[in-house]
């Protein structure tokens, strides 16, 4: 139930008015005067553990919220104009910075992905997990090149998100029985933006910390011994073939180390470790997409303030075109053009909703703007029109 709370003025000299519950506890909230500035409050409410005051608005919502924003956090509120009952309100809710007691179901959801990325793996490595799931254990630099990209990734969120001071979660992993036995990672981030300063740095952590992961991880795998095919695999004609793209930044890379690919030699194929750097630099690219609540939206949103939207808007059509052109055009009928139809519909979803509004939307500086531009040119090093073939 709530408890009613008042406004009147403390007795003194000096008098502050702060919102008083009807147990005489004051609300550990701002100052009314603070608030009034541009909220005429008329009554309070403790509502479990969210303040809420009714009022009537002195400035546009957009305005008002940049105003108080800031004045609530600094009381450990993050605060959301709304309506009650035909009423205006303000609604603060409490908000903390950090992980609270042991994160289990991040620890379960890690564990399980180790395990399905391990079974993934073993296959990589032609272990048949099923007939000798004791041998799994074999594809631990696998799982390691995967977590590790897809974890540095969200970490990069995760250390960035602390920096502004903006709640997230720690990573939780997503373990699906797929080619990579994953289908990557997320972390949930609580409450708005500060800033522009806070989307794009947030933004763009990921990305980049990575990408350096990735390019580590693909470095190392170019140099480990690669695999090599029972000949009863190379000698059967039923067996299905597996043929990943190469993006520029792999084949870069391969070419800076004097490295070989193997394309043309069934019997043999990259480490599978170079594989964990193939999926690093996937993920990348598919977060740096300019929609929404993406990386690549959360960049642009930032770059751009509003325009953002209307790239947005394109890119489904976009997508959408480039699996028309596989289909119709190249003659591609499996994957990669059901990958790219996939998105254009997840993006368009992504569009309708919007991208993220910081609460101060100035404009950004030079010296973010060009880094922005820099990561969406490694996000293009990383695109691959065809990322994956299977052969029947």
């Amino acid at each position: 139930m709530d408890d009613r709370a008042s406004s009147e003025p403390d007795s003194g000299p000096n008098p502050t008015r702060r919102a008083t519950a009807t147990n005489g506890q004051t609300v550990d909230g701002p100052p009314i005067e603070r608030i009034e500035s541009v909220f005429a409050v008329y009554d309070v409410h403790i509502d479990g553990d969210q303040l809420v005051y009714y009022g009537d608005p002195l400035e546009p919502p957009e305005e008002l919220l940049e105003e108080l924003w800031p004045v609530f956090r600094s009381h450990g509120y993050e605060p959301r104009f709304s309506t009650r009952y035909g009423e205006y309100v303000l609604v603060a809710e409490p908000t903390s910075v950090g992980i609270n007691g042991i994160p289990w179901t991040n620890i379960l959801l890690l564990l399980a992905t180790v395990v399905s990325t391990l079974f993934a793996g073993s296959m990589w490595y032609h272990i048949d997990p099923i007939s000798n799931p004791t041998e799994m254990w074999r594809a631990w630099p696998f799982t390691v090149a995967i977590l590790g990209v897809l974890g540095v990734h969200e970490m990069g969120h995760y250390v960035m998100s602390r920096y502004h001071q903006v709640d997230a979660s720690l990573p939780y992993f997503i373990p699906v029985p797929t080619l990579i036995g994953t289908m990557g990672a997320v972390i949930k981030m609580k409450g708005r933006m500060p800033d522009r300063k806070a989307l794009f740095d947030i933004g763009v952590a990921g990305p980049l910390a990575g990408l350096i992961a990735t390019i580590g991880v693909t470095i190392v795998g170019l140099h480990l011994p690669p695999t090599v095919a029972p000949d009863s695999v190379v000698q059967d004609t039923n067996a299905i073939q597996i043929q990943l793209g190469y993006p520029p930044l792999l084949e870069l890379l391969a070419a800076a180390f004097d490295q070989p690919l193997y394309r043309d030699d069934p019997a043999r194929a990259v480490n599978p470790v170079v594989i964990g750097g193939w999926v690093g630099m996937f993920v990348t690219f598919l977060n740096l997409i300019p929609v929404g609540q993406l990386d690549g939206g959360h960049i642009l949103r930032a770059m751009t303030g509003r325009f953002q939207e209307t790239i947005a808007a394109l890119v489904p059509g976009v997508l959408f075109g480039l699996a028309a052109y596989l289909y119709y055009v190249s003659g591609h009928s499996g994957n990669s053009v059901l990958i790219w139809a996939v998105w254009g519909l997840f993006t368009a979803v992504l569009a309708s909703v919007g991208p993220a509004h910081p609460v101060r939307d100035d404009s950004l500086g030079t010296g973010r703007f060009v880094l922005g531009l820099i990561t969406f040119v490694l996000g293009v090093l990383c695109f691959m029109p065809v990322p994956i073939e299977i052969i029947e």
